[in-house]
């Protein structure tokens, strides 16, 4: 063997010296951009924010003697409609907030019940308290799939002309409640419907 196949020239070893370093700056400059853009990086988009709400016609939790979720009882107020679960840890978490959201009658506190048994959620529901005005039931998660949700919590805010105006995933803390959601229903109950 030659010593030329054997060794880099100079300028190729410096390009192997070099294109790691390169690779490194370039991405710690995409991820100082991210942290100096002031945008929340752990938010999720939604391609649904300002399309109407899917089309939903779910049957009600048995035994809640609550209605089911259906689209066509979101027009003319404003609606919340959580996705939870029994088996959702942060859905036992979010819990509380939701019931204190309740006491709130200017909007409706609706749920859709992901992938769930209906004695566990009738039990959650019953342990914890019920927050919800209706409660469908999405056994195969078909419906879940047609919000666009990501996983179990999540929160949408349904404005007054059907449409989709916030989407939160992930538990409600009070202060994502306070800080985040509230302000959402506040604009949307201004909005003309």
């Amino acid at each position: 063997m030659s010593s030329e196949t054997q060794t880099p020239s100079p300028p190729r070893r410096r390009l192997f010296v070099l294109l790691p370093l390169l690779v490194f700056l370039g991405l710690a400059g995409l991820f100082l951009s991210q942290l100096l853009s002031g945008r929340d990086v752990s938010e999720i988009p939604s391609a649904l924010i300002g399309l109407p709400a899917p089309q939903t016609n779910l049957p009600p939790l048995e035994g809640s003697n609550l209605p089911g979720l259906e689209s066509k009882s979101f027009a003319g107020k404003v609606t919340l409609v959580n996705v939870f679960a029994s088996w959702c840890a942060p859905c036992r978490e979010e819990h509380p907030v939701l019931l204190a959201l309740s006491e709130d009658r200017r909007f409706t506190l609706a749920a859709l019940n992901y992938k769930d048994e209906p004695e566990n959620a009738r039990r959650f529901l019953g342990d914890l308290g019920n927050p919800y005005q209706a409660i469908g039931v999405d056994p195969a998660g078909r419906a879940a799939i047609d919000w666009g949700v990501y996983g179990v919590p999540e929160t949408f805010v349904i404005g007054k002309d059907g449409k989709i105006a916030y989407k939160h995933v992930g538990p409600l803390t009070p202060e994502s409640a306070r800080d985040l959601l509230l302000p959402q229903i506040e604009k949307a109950l201004a909005a003309p419907g």
